[in-house]
């Protein structure tokens, strides 16, 4: 006995409901502002406590943002604006940086920085900083929790994107999957309502995302949807442009599906045919094209490293994707709802994924390499554990492609002849007169299944003239036994092809690994990439004391414990401006809660040890209960210098901590 796949109302149910657990669960996991840019610098830093008031506090950030008129506010520990409100454009080459100007006579304390802007690659990224003037004070400033991109907006945002990769995929690989594959399948009603629902999906989640934009980059509040001025704002940003752009290609891609299925459907003439599917594969090509142009112009690769090669990769990426993966929706229900799909168009679609598979290969290579730039960013970064799983899952699907191959050749392989006369005499004449008739013997199978349903329809249309008019009881009763009538032949047509049921089956579980591959690439494609969470880590640590950049002051915090009683705190040591020649020295000493401590004797030494220089002594004067000071403290050349300070908290309990900073 033949075991038939199962309905097709019931596996798109499980792979609906699959998608939506996955999908949850991937969002709920990921952080919902995964940035593409990081701040890798502040002037002040973070933590910094700086003698008097600067005239300006700027951030540097890993690749180019869009600022906007409150993209950095600082505030007074009463929560008052401290800056003027003009954003200051500091980039210089290669180097990312803006900044803020502050007003003039600051008093003393603790100052917040809030700063929020979207990365080039259409993300938005938030954070915030304190630094003191003279001496750390409490604050009253409180910020919201709630981080940039996260929230209900967020969740709908990354929904609205799941579903627009999958109607591109739909519609794109459906088109394909008929003129390349099936042309038959124009006719088909299923085939038709598949491709035009990916239509539909697609054009709506960008409208939903054009709509959701201007919260899902600022307040994050969903009543904002409605802001005239907000979508204005949106329409004028490079994401917006690409998706007003993507909702013009999907007009005419709508002309396209029309032609495919109105005109193209109706065409006998073969030379007629063969025109319109040019016409139509070129003209198809070029708006999917474009249609996939619009992510690759406004997110992963329109940033970092080698954009003009990167861009075109990616619009490659994206229709190979397209391609095997929307083929395979379309071929899955082709097998269910039209059984009839011709061998060779499955045989076609086979040629047509593994041509897929090996520009996937090609063009993932490359864009992990770009996007990665190390092993330890693959194994040691969110960025590359996700693509770890997104390469594990390919294999997967391949593994079942491959096996969807093995049926499909035993599709395309012809069943032997029965030899019924004697087994030396096979010429070709006796070859084709057997697959005529086997031929025959199959079209007189189909027409005895066909007269049998027939004869049943027959039977229930017969109940239907001597049942009572009008009864509507009966009436639900017979379009049930018609349903059923209905549901008969069909179950009939696939039990009478095993090698189609199998295909079916493997079909189905491609589409299911398909749905988890998809949603793994949604999120991927929210998340910082592996060489710029590195690049990021790697200058956050170098902000916070390794090093400082040429003419700025070196700011570091350096923890302490001697060991006896209030023998813990924090260092808090600047030295400006941080460049060859004399600077003046600040150095705080406070309690791990942030109260100045007083210390009866500190030592600081300066050594560079590359040059064999020093160590340079420098004796600080207590300036006040936790602070001390130091003027013209000589730097005589560049480098990396290792500063030493000497703690004592008592007569016997004392503690040297040390840090290297590049100066010059």
């Amino acid at each position: 006995m033949t075991t038939t796949a199962p309905r097709l109302g019931t596996a798109l149910a499980r792979l609906l409901i699959l998608a939506a657990a996955l999908l949850g669960t991937l969002l709920a996991g990921a952080a919902p502002a995964s940035a593409h840019a990081a701040l890798t610098g502040s002037d002040p830093q973070d933590g910094a406590v700086v003698a008097t008031a600067p005239k300006e506090v700027n951030l540097t950030f890993s690749e180019q943002v869009a600022m906007s008129a409150d993209s950095i506010r600082v505030l007074d520990p009463a929560g008052r604006r401290a800056d003027t409100g003009e954003i200051l454009d500091l980039c210089s080459g290669s180097v990312v940086r803006y900044g803020v100007a502050l007003r003039a006579g600051l008093p003393d304390g603790t100052y917040t920085v809030a700063w929020q802007t979207v990365s080039a690659d259409s993300h938005p990224i938030a954070g915030a900083f304190t630094f003191s003037i003279g001496a750390p004070s409490t604050t009253s400033v409180a910020l919201p929790d709630r981080t940039a991109g996260g929230g209900l907006v967020g969740a709908l945002y990354g929904i609205a994107r799941y579903v627009s990769y999958a109607g591109f995929a739909v519609l794109v690989g459906g088109g394909a999957f008929v003129l390349a594959c099936w042309p038959r399948g124009a006719s088909v009603r299923p085939v038709q309502q598949t491709v035009v629902r990916g239509w539909l999906a697609l054009t709506g989640a960008t409208l939903l995302m054009l709509l959701l934009r201007n919260p899902y980059t600022g307040s994050g509040e969903l009543s904002d949807v409605f802001d005239l001025a907000g979508l204005k704002a949106v329409l004028e940003t490079k994401t917006g442009a690409a998706l007003t752009s993507r909702l013009l290609l999907l007009g005419a891609a709508a002309l396209f599906v029309a032609v495919l299925f109105g005109a193209y459907a109706r065409r006998t003439d073969p030379k007629e045919k063969k025109d319109l599917t040019f016409g139509l594969g070129l003209g198809g090509t070029v708006v999917a094209a474009g249609i996939a142009g619009t992510w690759a112009l406004a997110e992963h690769a329109s940033t970092g490293i080698q954009p003009g090669i990167a861009m075109p990769v990616d619009i490659l990426h994206l229709l190979a994707v397209a391609a095997w993966l929307g083929g395979l929706t379309v071929l899955l229900v082709s097998l269910y709802k039209a059984p009839s799909v011709d061998r060779s168009a499955i045989e076609r679609f086979s040629r047509v994924a593994f041509g897929s598979v090996v520009v996937l290969a090609v063009t993932g290579l490359y864009q992990s390499w770009r996007q990665v730039g190390s092993w330890s960013a693959l194994t040691g970064t969110r960025y590359g554990q996700l693509l770890l799983v997104k390469i594990g899952l390919m294999a997967v699907l391949i593994g079942i492609a491959w096996i969807s191959r093995r049926w499909t050749r035993r599709l395309a392989d012809p069943k032997p002849a029965e030899e019924s006369g004697n087994a030396e005499t096979a010429g070709d004449a006796e070859q084709t007169e057997e697959s005529q008739h086997s031929d025959h013997a199959e079209h007189a199978d189909h027409a005895e299944e066909t007269e049998e349903t027939d004869a049943d329809a027959a039977d229930v249309t017969a109940a239907v003239g001597a049942g009572p008019a009008g009864d509507p009881e009966r009436a639900a009763q017979l379009a049930r036994q018609r349903a059923a009538v209905a549901t008969a032949r069909r179950k009939r047509e696939r039990d009478a092809d095993p090698e189609r049921a199998g295909l079916r089956r493997s079909v189905l579980t491609e589409a299911a690994v398909a749905v988890v591959l998809l949603a793994v690439t949604t999120v991927l494609t929210s998340t910082e990439p592996g060489r710029t969470e590195e690049e990021a880590g790697r200058s956050g640590s170098t902000a916070s004391g390794p090093a400082a950049v040429p003419d700025r002051p070196v700011d570091i915090r350096l923890p302490f414990d001697t060991g006896g009683v209030d023998g813990k705190g924090i260092v808090r040591l600047s030295l400006d401006p941080g460049r060859t020649g004399a600077n003046a020295l600040h150095l705080f000493v406070e309690r791990p809660n942030g109260k100045p401590l007083d210390v009866p004797e500190i030592k600081i030494a300066l050594t560079l040890e590359a040059k064999d220089v020093g160590p340079l002594p420098v004796a600080p004067d207590r300036i006040q209960t936790g602070h001390w000071s130091a003027s013209g403290v000589q730097i005589p050349m560049p480098g990396e210098w290792k500063i030493q300070v000497t703690v004592r908290t008592s007569e016997i309990d004392q503690t040297t901590i040390e840090k290297n900073v590049k100066i010059g």
